[in-house]
């Protein structure tokens, strides 16, 4: 297998010096040091416009091209590559664990981090790797997908609680659609937000409304909502009722909102992923659509040099094990330090892509059979996927299960078996 090539940093820094730099909301402290070690110049400026300017400037005056930091996104990152400067992402999890060649305490302190950060680049250039960032489109797609999530999981919670909330003031609400937070049940709440103002509702008046709506979804005939408002225990009526109304038309319009952004969000994804690319990878995957291609593409980037063989990337997805090995002593345990983001898009891909791929759904379900619950067959089967994505991905061409050899091997398989089962006799 051939793997891309990767940029690599220069045996000796430009100018002779490394440069670190702590990250705050507030303030940043720098620290520059010279071949040898020793600090040249640490100086905290400010987190805003001026503060990141000057801070590049004092940097060039020491003679320092590249910055140490600890996160790879947000303002000072992008400002520091648009200032020409290389910058290598060392992460908090290593900074914590480097304080230790310095000091035994371990204590915390930015000064010293950004002397730890600055070190660590003069001395451990062959392992670190400069960042590259992604492309606006894919930053941009990125942002999308991640917000969309953000609502999603409120939509969710305000569902939550509109549906702990009609327990009480409404049950007949929850189960009479199949979708608490669909448009059918949000429509009927805000035309029938309490247990009075349905009461006098019969299958003619429940015909009625349903065609004044605009055509969403197959609701049940009217006979049988009407048996289930009749069926339900009965909610707050009343003065209590009215009060409750107030509160049920609020949640319900929470979540109406929350549904209508991620609409927009999801129209401008599918916009953005159109556009992108690196869209015709992603959405050849089976099962993939547009949201799920949208996220793998957002979350795995385009800057190929960040993963010059799948390894890397199937450990930043977190769907490959850590292993520990002690003597004769193996051990292989769940990776906690990895992407959530990549981790979460790979694992919903790799789950429903076994209802569409034979090969997929061999691995899950041997995983299965070996006793593995089903996050960890879904964690296997993503490994198995990684190594199936990277490949298209670094070679830019989408996925064709033609060519895929061991799904093609399992069809053959497959083949065989069945035409070795002898012929049904027929009945005389």
């Amino acid at each position: 297998m051939q793997y891309a090539l990767i940029q690599v940093l220069p045996d000796v820094p430009p100018g002779g010096v490394c440069a670190g730099i702590d990250w705050a909301s507030t303030d940043h402290v720098a620290c520059v040091v010279d071949m040898a070690g020793r600090v040249v110049d640490r100086f905290t400026a400010a987190h805003d416009r001026a503060g990141i300017a000057g801070m590049i400037a004092r940097l060039r005056r020491a003679g320092a091209g590249e910055v140490a930091i600890e996160r790879c996104g947000g303002p000072l990152a992008a400002a520091l590559l648009a200032a020409g400067l290389t910058v290598v992402v060392i992460t908090s999890r290593q900074v914590k664990n480097l304080r230790s060649r310095f000091s035994a305490a371990g204590g915390k302190d930015d000064r010293f981090d950004s002397y730890v950060l600055a070190d660590t680049l003069r001395t451990d250039r062959a392992r670190l790797r400069p960042l590259v960032p992604d492309t606006p489109a894919t930053a941009a797609l990125r942002a999308a997908v991640r917000a969309r999530k953000d609502l999603v999981a409120h939509r969710v919670a305000a569902a939550n609680q509109l549906r702990a909330h009609l327990a009480v003031a409404f049950p007949a609400a929850i189960g009479l659609f199949s979708e608490l937070d669909g448009p059918l049940s949000l429509a009927f709440l805000a035309r029938f937000g309490s247990q009075d103002a349905a009461a006098g509702l019969d299958e003619d008046a429940m015909a009625g409304w349903l065609s004044t709506l605009p055509a969403r979804g197959n609701p049940a005939p009217p006979a049988v909502l009407c048996a289930r408002l009749r069926s339900a225990p009965p909610g707050a009526t009343g003065g209590d009722g009215g009060a409750q109304a107030g509160v049920t038309a609020a949640l319900a319009a929470s979540v109406a909102s929350l549904a209508t952004q991620i609409k927009a969000l999801e129209i401008q994804i599918a916009g953005q992923l159109a556009g992108h690319a690196s869209a015709h990878i992603f959405t050849s995957l089976p099962r993939a659509g547009t949201l799920r291609a949208a996220r793998l593409l957002a979350e795995i980037g385009d800057c190929r040099s960040r993963f010059p063989d799948p390894w890397p990337l199937a450990a930043l997805a977190g769907v490959a094990p850590v292993t520990r090995r002690s003597g004769s002593h193996t051990a292989h345990t769940f990776r906690w330090a990895v992407s959530h983001q990549l981790r979460d898009a790979v694992c919903d891909f790799a789950a429903d892509s076994r209802h569409a791929s034979p090969w997929a759904a061999s691995i899950y379900h041997d995983a299965r059979d070996r006793g593995k619950d089903h996050p960890h067959a879904v964690r296997i089967l993503g490994r198995a996927w990684i190594y199936v994505i990277w490949r298209c991905w670094q070679d830019r061409t989408a996925y064709d299960p033609a060519k895929h050899t061991a799904l093609q091997r399992l069809l053959d398989q497959q083949r065989a078996a069945q035409a070795a089962r002898p012929a049904p006799q027929e009945d005389r």
